[in-house]
């Protein structure tokens, strides 16, 4: 049993499907996934032995990602509860007994989490830092190259201040490979694949809103 099924009883009769992810948000995630990983190999396969023409790609891919993120920062406040992925106090009082139960602590059960708990929150956060860090330095690093649009302005800057945009851009890189790593494990523990079939399908059964999630927190849809 998960930290997130304590003190939790669901009726064994509970059926039906809540709506998770809209097929567009599914899409949008896909994409993502799939700029991020382009940009990790064009990255870093040059680096470590495999040559090829990989700077057309990298750049084309990192415009992809930034017009990704600038739809997706769109439809989040305007369309989305932008603030069900916030961490409020409700979180880190959870969060504390998390760390409490884990640790072999006594006390209050760590209540249900509404859509996204506080782990998910922290991951989204982390994510968001690195992926606007590449995306800011990575439109900024165009300057230095030559594309159908513009030619290349490798002046606009000094040294050092370009020596800081390759600092941040790569650090936030490097970080990145872990932040997909720890995505990919979560997403395949068999406790976590409500989450990842919910990714495919848009779904998750309402046995498994009902014990996972708080009804208050989250006013989900049946599917």
């Amino acid at each position: 049993m998960t930290v997130s099924q304590v003190n939790v009883s669901v009726p064994a009769s509970v059926a039906g499907r809540v709506k998770r992810h809209l097929l567009v948000d599914r899409i949008y995630h896909w994409l993502m996934a799939a700029c991020v990983l382009t940009l990790l190999a064009t990255a870093f396969l040059p680096i470590i032995g495999y040559k090829f023409e990989w700077l057309g790609l990298h750049w084309t891919t990192g415009v992809a990602l930034s017009a990704l993120v600038l739809i997706h920062i769109v439809r989040a406040v305007v369309w989305q509860d932008f603030w069900a992925m916030m961490i409020d106090r409700i979180d880190l009082r959870n969060g504390w007994r998390y760390l409490g139960r884990a640790l072999g602590r006594r006390g209050p059960a760590p209540g249900r989490p509404g859509k996204y708990n506080v782990l998910q929150k922290l991951y989204h956060a982390g994510i968001a830092v690195l992926i606007l860090s590449i995306v800011a330095t990575g439109l900024v690093m165009l300057l230095k190259i030559d594309t159908p649009l513009w030619r290349r302005n490798p002046y606009v800057l000094a040294d050092y201040q370009w020596g800081w945009i390759y600092v941040v851009h790569g650090f936030a890189a490097m970080a990145l490979i872990t932040m997909v790593m720890i995505h990919i494990y979560f997403a395949l523990r068999p406790d976590e694949w409500r989450l990842t079939r919910s990714m495919f399908r848009g779904w998750i059964t309402r046995r498994e809103f009902e014990e996972h999630h708080d009804k208050a927190r989250w006013a989900a849809e049946e599917r």
